[in-house]
């Protein structure tokens, strides 16, 4: 009798998935009170929200249909985590996902998070869905570039429309990330990643004229307002100069970014391990994202279709450094686009992966 035989690499993403939904049974009794406050509105429904629109009422109304609202959150766990763990199988496991990397450890702890952050009901399990067409997208190579693009753009636009409004800058901020990298510069990576910043920059004020509020003021400022005193908010982020002048909101839009995403402030919270955890992972995702990007640059023309991966992964970076009010919360939101992310990790990996 033959024996069955596992690449070594399936075998650490198996071993990867038990653990996640193990950890993701285990987290209500575990995790702080504050990590569900999201799925008891979502479930709860105090005030009768459900709808068809935006990301609260859609959210409640697929949780109420489907009757995992009413389940225990280690059943919605032992439900929601296999379906993601997969759709990252289906996307693909790379032969060399076994060895010790920096690459694959990184891939390790977003797919850990995942038992933390859809063990129960959650915006971001059905985010996650939604935006895993991308990757899948992007690796079928089923249309020409520009068609793809195209798609895309209209996948994002419309579920920024339907479900989370501030998903409709992305496709904008992306597309001037790749007309940046179109031009001669010396440091590509960094000045599309600037101009970027800039042309967010540029969107806020003229909501601001507009609206007569900008985007950061209206949305993080004023939230992290709220919610002063919370212990919710130990790691909020406030801009150090008020966001009610242009100049004002332009520093605001870059240090939010700065914190977001290269969050060397957060070093600070040395006495909170789970923050300070949270700031090494992030350092050391964003840098190496940017390593990986420069590295795709350079064979563009190989990896015409997944250097989008990059625009879109870094358009959203930059986006949540205007909406994002603390750490945990823009930790949170990465792990619901981990698709996206886990494809750009690997970009150079899904056409020698494995299987069963």
């Amino acid at each position: 009798m033959g024996h069955l035989k596992i690449h070594k690499s399936l075998f650490v993403y198996l071993a990867l998935c038990i653990m996640v939904v193990v950890l993701g049974c285990l987290s209500y009794y575990i995790l702080p009170e504050r990590f569900f406050f999201d799925a008891i509105i979502i479930t709860e429904d105090f005030y009768n929200e459900k709808g068809f629109f935006r990301s609260y009422p859609v959210t409640m109304l697929f949780y109420d249909s489907t009757g995992l609202g009413k389940l225990p959150f280690f059943i919605v766990a032992l439900i929601q985590l296999p379906i993601v763990l997969l759709v990252l199988y289906k996307l693909g496991i790379p032969r060399r996902f076994a060895h010790f990397t920096l690459r694959n450890v990184l891939a390790y702890i977003c797919i850990i998070l995942l038992a933390f952050f859809i063990a129960m009901p959650s915006k971001e399990f059905i985010t996650f869905l939604v935006i895993a067409c991308i990757p899948f997208i992007l690796k079928s190579r089923k249309y020409n570039l520009r068609t793809t693009v195209f798609i895309l753009f209209a996948l994002i636009v419309l579920f920024g429309i339907w479900y989370r409004p501030y998903y409709i800058l992305i496709p904008i901020i992306s597309g001037v990330i790749y007309l940046t990298s179109l031009i001669n510069f010396k440091r590509k990576v960094l000045t599309g990643v600037f101009s970027g910043l800039l042309i967010l920059v540029f969107l806020s004020l003229s909501y601001g004229v507009v609206k007569g509020e900008y985007l950061s003021q209206s949305t993080r400022e004023e939230l992290n307002e709220q919610r002063a005193g919370e212990e919710a908010t130990n790691s909020a982020i406030t801009s150090p100069v008020a966001t009610e002048s242009w100049y004002g909101e332009a520093v605001g839009i870059f240090y939010g970014f700065a914190s977001v995403n290269l969050p060397l402030n957060g070093l600070k919270h040395i006495l909170k391990p789970q923050i300070l955890a949270f700031v090494i992972w992030q350092l050391l995702l964003t840098f190496y994202l940017l390593f990986l990007y420069r590295n795709c640059l350079k064979n563009k023309s190989i990896y015409s279709y997944e250097i989008w991966a990059f625009y879109l992964v870094f358009a959203y970076f930059i986006v949540q450094g205007v909406f994002e009010p603390d750490l945990g919360s823009a930790v949170k939101h990465k792990i619901g686009i981990l698709p996206l992310i886990y494809f750009a990790l690997y970009y150079d990996s899904f056409r020698k992966s494995v299987s069963i």
